[in-house]
């Protein structure tokens, strides 16, 4: 097969043809948006040769493939890290200089994909890129959500969501593969009954029908042969307009089918506060699942037959948290219904195939569905969950010597009316793990201690990480050439030899140029907040940064209720002075989380309380960063100085900012939970500031019951000052009830013990201001912090699972 050249004059002739015959358009006469689309499939051409040699490459080696299963891959954009990972940014920078294409305006016209969320999805995304950078066989699996979550725009001090048309202009890497369309069924009836030979069978009749239709990325491994797929399902009505409908004038019949199928990968996460909500999320689940199972098979069969013994050694499916856990039964049906196989040589498989990932420990969080709703529209599946649960109870009835053991209710797949997801991902994998040490730990001896004691061969912990070609080499490249000109470029593939720097902490000339590195990063920054949302911030000023989904664990209240308080020391004393601040915030509240949308205006309202003070906005600003996503993450990372981490402890199961901030050389501020515990374990104590109590001392309070935020209250003054300050006026004066339920939430029930932490979070922060007067203290501590985010790679963590889950060759 002839092979295409890509170098610097090839590149530039691809650009200027593919505007010719695409637009009809000179390289002076096109848009930056079509501009943009020549460049992207320039690139795209050049993956597609990698990815036709790849996959032949795959078949001829016939090994093992993993498929992983998660509801969302937060991808950001692709462009500059396709270029990036095939180490082609030479060539590319020069035929766009010579050409006149600025490339910053070029890169900006590529659509973020509404694929994820926060950091499920963002760790989704990195394992992916580690998973080809290792030349691991993999292919990601998910749905492709039209309009993804939300674009969240401020309006009035408030968040509202508007419809997030990432595809409007089309999605330049996805490529459809109509060959792997399958059928997803709901609904309908189940008959039995018995072949010849005495085996039972089960007939699915009076279904609805849906298509999955796949779409494949390419997920390209740095400098190396390896394109892995990310393959998105697209929910499709196989039956075409009814014309009968439509011509009688009943146009709303004519298209209902096709939209019912349609909705399906509209919007990633539709709410679910009402039963069709509900019934729309389970619907989502359980197409990408069964599309994605039956692709795995039929893949299967096409490379080693209908021999289903082997098919544990050849296919690893992965269930990235809960959402993709019907993949478990949707197996067993495939290998029972459509393979012939009987129960327990199905069951035998499929414990050997699937791995599951927990991602969290608060009960209110670990999916469940009602058991009617399963029933009516999963069937079969429904009956595979019985049969499931009645097996399961059974053992561990015989296991206890005694039917009605608590501990049974405990581990159920089915009690109480709901189908509970976790127990079925944990009863039927054969590996579970957490996603830090401390998650880990408190899995095995809390969330599922039941089923730890019965297997603790299963469970296992293995820490998040993050790939630092996104993170740092493309999103602080000024950065990046100041470690490879110190260090060479040996980190690169071993992101663990970043360590090489630590000597360079007490080189003043490198702390120099690491801290005009970090200047730069902030100055862009501010330029791109002015033009984003004409926010003007002061690169002077320390960056205090909190960028997270919005959720009243992860505590940005702790944070707010801070600023509040310094405040207040800035009105009542005026011989007080501080380190002047800029406080950024950036998330997302889900919009059925009224408590969130709260928090965020609550948040503005400070903001907008300090710019009305002439003194006070002197040494603080705060800034709300509007639809926070990977690619302003891109920005606001390499320049922020302290990185907020607060949740409580023993709630965050890990956390990925945490890794991405301490790369980028920002301190972390942060409670002892998660990641944070090994963050500190890399920099030591004295370059990370930890406060608050630990998780121990969180669990024995809540279950104390004794804990009361009133009397500290009644005790810190100026917290009391604080938060009087929500409801009397102060903060919103147009209309002082606006945030009572913030104020009487902390104040009556605290259910996060923000007012606990309070105290000690204080002190951490006069530490803060402190140590950041020191300048040469501080940069020794970013730069000790840049030093050990190695281990915090993703390639780390890949081959963690490799060696303990996957076993990929």
């Amino acid at each position: 097969m002839p092979t295409t050249r890509f170098d610097k004059e090839s590149i530039k002739e691809a650009i200027i043809g593919k505007l010719q015959r695409y637009n009809g358009k000179t390289l002076e006469d096109a848009t930056n948006q079509q501009i943009y689309h020549a460049v992207a499939s320039t690139v795209r051409d050049q993956i597609m040769q990698k990815w036709m040699a790849y996959k032949e490459k795959e078949k001829k080696e016939q090994g093992k493939k993993l498929y992983y299963l998660s509801v969302e891959f937060l991808t950001g954009r692709s462009l500059y890290c396709n270029i990036l990972n095939m180490t082609s940014q030479e060539n590319y920078r020069l035929a766009m200089k010579e050409l006149g294409i600025d490339y910053r305006k070029v890169f900006a016209e590529e659509p973020e994909p509404g694929l994820g969320n926060g950091g499920l999805g963002r760790l989704a995304a990195c394992f992916m890129d580690s998973l080809a950078s290792l030349s691991l066989p993999a292919m990601g699996c998910t749905i492709r959500y039209e309009y993804g979550l939300f674009r969240q725009k401020i309006i009035d001090g408030r968040q509202v969501e508007v419809p997030d048309s990432w595809l409007e202009n089309g999605n330049a890497w996805e490529m459809p593969v109509p060959e792997d369309t399958c059928e997803v069924h709901y609904g309908g009836k189940i008959e039995t009954y018995f072949e010849e030979n005495g085996n039972m069978r089960f007939y699915h009749h009076d279904y609805q029908t849906v298509e999955a239709i796949p779409y494949d990325m390419p997920v390209v491994g740095y400098d190396c042969e390896t394109v892995n797929s990310l393959r998105m399902w697209r929910a499709r009505s196989p039956k075409a307009l009814d014309f009968d409908s439509f011509n009688s004038g009943d146009y709303f019949k004519a298209m209902k089918e096709q939209e019912l199928a349609a909705v399906i990968s509209k919007v990633l996460y539709p709410e679910d506060n009402h039963y069709e909500g509900k019934e729309l999320r389970l619907k989502q689940h359980y197409f990408f699942t069964s599309a994605t199972l039956q692709y795995a098979l039929k893949d299967f069969k096409r490379r080693f037959g209908n021999d289903f013994s082997i098919f544990p050694d050849k296919v690893t499916i992965h269930i990235n948290d809960t959402h993709p856990g019907l993949a478990i039964p949707e197996l067993m049906r495939l290998l029972m219904d459509e393979e012939g196989l009987g129960w327990d040589e199905a069951e035998n498989i499929v414990r050997r195939t699937v791995a599951y990932t927990n991602h969290t420990i608060m009960p209110e969080a670990l999916e469940k569905w009602p058991e009617k709703m399963m029933r009516e529209l999963l069937p079969r599946i429904y009956m595979i969950l019985q049969e499931i649960n009645r097996r399961l109870c059974a053992r561990l009835a015989e296991e206890y010597h005694n039917g009605f053991d608590p501990r049974i209710a405990r581990m159920a797949v089915t009690a109480y009316d709901m189908v509970h997801m976790a127990n079925l991902c944990v009863s039927m994998s054969y590996s579970v793990n957490g996603v830090s040490q401390l998650h880990g730990e408190i899995l095995k001896e809390d969330t599922f201690r039941d089923f730890c004691k019965l297997e603790p061969e299963k469970f296992t912990a293995i820490t998040n990480g993050i790939t630092h070609r996104r993170w740092l080499m493309s999103a602080n490249r000024m950065l990046t050439g100041l470690i490879t000109d110190t260090i060479g470029t040996g980190w690169i593939k071993e992101p663990e030899r970043l360590r090489e720097l630590l000597p360079y902490r007490d080189d003043a000339a490198f702390r120099e140029k690491f801290d005009q590195a970090k200047r730069h990063n902030k100055e862009r920054f501010a330029a791109f907040l002015k033009a984003r949302q004409g926010d003007i911030v002061d690169p002077e000023t320390m960056y205090d940064v909190q960028a997270k989904r919005l959720h009243e664990y992860k505590r940005q209240l702790l944070n707010a209720l801070h600023i509040m308080v310094l405040y207040g020391r800035i009105k009542d004393d005026p011989n007080f002075t501080m380190q002047p601040r800029t406080f950024i915030f950036g998330a997302k509240a889900s919009p059925a989380y009224y408590i969130a949308k709260q928090i965020i205006r609550m948040i503005i309202s400070i903001g907008r309380m300090i710019e009305r003070d002439e003194r006070a906005r002197k040494y603080l600003k705060v800034v709300f960063l509007e639809n926070y996503d990977v690619s302003s993450a891109e920005m606001l990372m390499p320049a922020a100085d302290l990185s907020e981490q607060l949740s409580t402890a023993g709630y965050e199961a890990s956390g990925t900012g945490n890794m991405k901030f301490m790369m980028n050389g920002a301190v972390t501020m942060g409670t002892m939970d998660g990641a944070n515990i090994e963050i500190y374990d890399q920099v030591g104590q004295d370059n990370i500031y930890i406060f608050g109590m630990r998780s121990n001392t969180v669990r024995d309070l809540k279950q104390e019951g004794s804990y009361s935020p009133t009397h500290i209250y009644e005790t810190n003054s100026e917290l009391r000052k604080a938060l009087t300050a929500i409801i009397d006026g102060t903060l919103t004066p147009e209309n002082p009830a606006t945030l009572q339920d913030i104020y009487h939430s902390l104040l009556f029930s605290d259910p996060y013990f923000v007012l606990k932490d309070f105290g000690s979070y204080s002190m951490a922060q006069r530490r803060v201001d402190k140590d950041y007067q020191d300048r040469e203290k501080w940069l020794r501590m970013t730069v000790t912090n840049t030093a050990c985010s190695g281990i915090f790679s993703s390639d780390r963590t890949i081959r963690e699972y490799n060696e303990r889950i996957w076993h990929l060759k």
